[in-house]
């Protein structure tokens, strides 16, 4: 099964993110890719392919890196984009309790290298990707909704809860809910 470990926003940051997506150049192609309103999350670790047999270890893995993991406040804010050609993902950014967030990230992904599990590599940089326009936008239409982005800022909130997430992919790629930890009110 194909996993990772998320933070998901509440519905009204999500709301408040849609309302501003929907003014984006992105929403107006055809064929841009946007996220799924109710897909929306930071990903903190992405597993890829587990065995259906190492699935307990996965969760006694975040169930330790998250036991004394705090709450941290955050804010969706800015954007920017990444790749480039059909790789080009636009995202936007995350503020507030930052380094937090990265502890948490980086606790999770030392659990699961410790019990020999698999884990994306690649450092953490908080984000939420909210379209993936690929070569179907314009490098200017990008820019701009890069620009447009910039000045974003969304409600603050407090991430509560790490969760356990298969995704499945496909056409469009369906996300279910596996295990959730409950993540220790801020300071």
């Amino acid at each position: 099964m194909r996993l990772f470990a998320a933070i998901y926003p509440p519905a009204v940051v999500v709301a408040d993110l849609t309302a501003r997506m929907k003014g984006l150049r992105v929403a107006a192609a055809s064929h841009a890719r946007l996220a799924d309103p109710a897909n929306l999350h930071l990903t903190l670790a992405f597993l890829g392919e587990v065995p259906d047999d190492r699935l307990a270890d996965v969760k006694r893995a975040l169930a330790s890196a998250t036991r004394t993991a705090r709450s941290p406040r955050l804010c969706l804010a800015g954007g920017g984009c990444f790749g480039e050609g059909r790789s080009t993902v636009l995202w936007v950014d995350v503020r507030g309790e930052v380094e937090a967030l990265d502890a948490l990230a980086l606790s999770i992904r030392d659990g699961l290298r410790e019990a020999g599990l698999p884990c994306d590599d690649k450092p953490f940089r908080a984000h939420l990707t909210i379209a993936r326009p690929g070569d179907r936008v314009s490098e200017a239409d990008v820019r701009s909704d890069v620009h447009t982005l910039h000045d974003y800022a969304g409600p603050q909130w407090t991430a509560g809860e790490v969760l356990l997430i298969r995704s499945h992919l496909g056409r469009t790629p369906r996300y279910t809910p596996v295990a959730a930890w409950a993540l220790a009110a801020g300071s």
